[in-house]
């Protein structure tokens, strides 16, 4: 099977786009056509659905997807053992990364790594949702939060400690808090995936557990931008990570409140498929998002014994 036709395959399928695909591959439109109509011919299968408005993996082309990738990591890690360092890394990277941290703290670190790997081109995908990392052919995802996907490989990085905003504005109206009885004065900002979702509470750590406190909620937001902004307007208390917030509390727009009732700090790890080899450049990008992120985090606490 030819390698360079699973390249052409994995660049249509990361783009969703064959004219994408040819103008970053520098082929043309009908080279890249006829090499994923070739494939699909060997195997026997439709890998990728096309209508005029959008092309899309069907259920082999996602399988097909991830082995490929596994092939070309396999056919990259084997050329590498044989040429010299000097050459320097090549290909195309795909990472998801949450919002605040991709503007706040990865991406201004971004032209070192680019000037150290010049033959590297790096796509970034910002999202406060998780993406499925293997089916929408991503090499890395930096998650925060608890980890509910087995079947990846997880490399942990720190904890991000967080913090209780409320805007001088808000503390002018309703008073600032200063024990959990006063919260039933207040009102919360919740913060969910998805619209609807029910919970909203104030969370904070009690020993080792991690309790509930019901508040009355006034807005529900699905990004973390729209968090912040909407406790800068006043509208009510958020919980976050203290990183993101900083800057805002340095200007005096946000203020720390209940610090003593802080929620418990949040895991972040870097996530990555299970393959027998990972590409060369793939490993340079976990290595580097690893010592960018860490400054920011905590060091993760010692199992319990």
């Amino acid at each position: 099977m030819d390698l360079n036709a699973l390249r052409i395959f994995c660049r249509v399928a990361e783009r969703a786009s064959f004219t994408l695909a040819a103008q970053q591959l520098g082929l043309t439109k009908g080279r890249v056509s006829t090499a994923v109509q070739q494939l699909e011919l060997q195997l026997g299968t439709r890998l990728l659905q096309r209508t005029t408005r959008q092309v899309r993996l069907t259920a082999d082309g996602e399988q097909f997807l991830a082995r490929c990738k596994e092939l070309i990591a396999d056919a990259e890690q084997l050329q590498a053992m044989f040429q010299p360092a000097a050459s320097g890394l090549r290909g195309s990277l795909r990472v998801d990364l949450p919002n605040a941290l991709a503007r706040d703290v990865i991406i201004p670190r971004l032209p070192e790594f680019l000037a150290a790997h010049p033959l590297l081109e790096v796509g970034i995908s910002t999202s406060d949702h998780r993406v499925d990392l293997v089916h929408q052919g991503f090499d890395c995802v930096l998650r925060i939060g608890p980890l509910a996907d087995t079947e990846l490989i997880a490399r942990p990085l720190g904890l991000l400690p967080m913090c209780n905003l409320a805007s001088p504005a808000y503390l002018a109206t309703h008073g600032t808090p200063r024990s959990l009885a006063e919260l039933s004065q207040h009102r919360i900002i919740h913060y969910a995936s998805q619209l609807g979702l029910q919970g909203a509470g104030w969370e904070y750590q009690a020993g080792t557990a991690t309790v509930l406190h019901p508040m009355r909620c006034a807005l529900v937001v699905n990004g973390t931008d729209a968090y912040q902004a909407a406790c800068v307007a006043g509208l009510g208390l958020i919980q976050a990570p203290r990183y993101g917030a900083q800057a805002l509390l340095d200007l005096g727009l946000l203020v720390a409140v209940l610090p003593e009732f802080c929620a418990p700090p949040m895991p972040v790890s870097l996530l990555y498929p299970h393959r027998r080899q990972i590409a060369p450049r793939v490993t340079a990008l976990l290595n580097w998002l690893g010592q960018v992120v860490a400054p920011h985090l905590d060091p993760m606490e010692p199992p319990v014994r």
